[in-house]
């Protein structure tokens, strides 16, 4: 512990050094980079002072009871011994928490994509629910979501909603969310009361930065159209629209949801950089066989991640087999008990690999 703690010591200082250099701060990219590192390192660092001051306390506290010479001072270094005894083994596990290797990409924002399954109707109402809980909870976060591009559903929800959520290392925590979702309940359009079963597919994008993806305009073909939905007249009568394809790869994002052809566009490029970067990261996670055995790189998509239960209020995380029968605040955006659950299951099989390959 105390020669990783060291070693971070010395990155840290190299890294707080090389961010004030100004050919640093003129590489966008590099300088970004150095600041999640430097701010990754200053945790470690400050973590590790406390836990070697605190074997410093215990090496003092010690010595005083071995010399024995003062009554009054062996007493307070017992007391101080014991103190610092309890403290110690929570600090070495925090420690080993955070010197798990982090994805650089967890402190990215994110574009999630909602996208009714099956269950015609239902599905694309339950789609619109999924949409308000991660709204919610985004919210309660202090994050802030914007739409990118929505298709509503014939009844409410909708067929497909686009949107992005910017804060503090949104795709560490949101990244979990990727996988279908099943909702098991009466239909508002049943008349039977009988319990359904449907879906909808949830995928979270690292939002890639322009920097990130090296995007060739002769590469994207760019198609104008007039919006469809709601919006009033101007929307639906101007080429606002737009549609981008990425011929390499053929990948499709396009924009409606802005009145403005120059907002779509923006907002449709964001969505398609995500997209060839996440391809991107995939590929790398698809080599690193380590990481392939992890929760949030499965690949695996079509993957039941989670059922939500209105019969019996409760809701299943099939992934680590966790049930909480507390439906309603769940769907009000109270995940937290879910995805920190994910996140240490993530970490302890992160631990696990590390500890192998020491």
């Amino acid at each position: 512990m105390k020669d990783k703690i060291k070693i971070a010591k010395q990155r840290f200082d190299e890294v707080s050094d090389l961010i004030i250099q100004p050919d640093i701060i003129t590489d966008q990219k590099r300088y970004v980079a150095l600041n999640k590192e430097y701010k990754d390192l200053k945790a470690i660092v400050d973590k590790g002072e406390e836990y070697l001051s605190i074997l410093n306390n215990i090496e003092e506290a010690k010595e005083i009871i071995s010399d024995g010479s003062d009554a009054e001072m062996v007493e307070m270094a017992k007391m101080e011994l014991e103190e610092a005894g309890e403290k110690k083994p929570e600090l070495e596990e925090e420690l080993r928490m955070i010197l798990i290797p982090k994805d650089p990409e967890d402190a990215k924002n994110v574009i999630v994509e909602i996208r009714a399954g099956t269950g015609g109707d239902e599905a694309s109402i339950f789609a619109g629910d999924l949409y308000r809980m991660y709204t919610k909870y985004a919210g309660n976060k202090g994050w802030r979501t914007e739409i990118e591009d929505l298709n509503e559903g014939t009844s409410g929800g909708f067929k497909e909603i686009i949107f992005s959520i910017s804060g503090e290392d949104v795709y560490g925590t949101m990244k979990f969310e990727s996988g279908v979702h099943r909702v098991q309940r009466v239909p508002q359009t049943e008349t039977q009361g009988r319990v359904h079963t449907s879906a909808a597919t949830v995928m979270v994008l690292p939002e890639a930065e322009e920097f990130d993806i090296d995007l060739k305009m002769s590469d994207v073909r760019i198609d104008l159209f007039c919006a469809s939905g709601p919006g009033g007249q101007s929307v639906n009568t101007t080429y606002s629209a737009v549609r981008l394809t990425h011929i390499p790869t053929g990948l499709v994002a396009q924009c409606q949801d802005q009145k403005s052809q120059h907002k779509n566009k923006e907002k449709a490029f964001k969505v398609l950089r995500s997209r060839l970067y996440e391809q991107e990261l995939e590929k790398k996670l698809a080599e690193d066989s380590a990481k392939r055995k992890t929760l949030v790189a499965s690949g695996d998509r079509s993957a039941k991640i989670r059922t939500y239960n209105y019969p019996q209020g409760r809701v299943t995380e099939h992934r680590i087999g966790l049930t909480i029968y507390d439906l309603g605040n769940v769907m009000n955006g109270d995940l937290e008990k879910i995805i920190e659950a994910l996140k240490l299951y993530e970490n302890t099989e992160k631990l696990k690999a590390s500890e192998e390959t020491l």
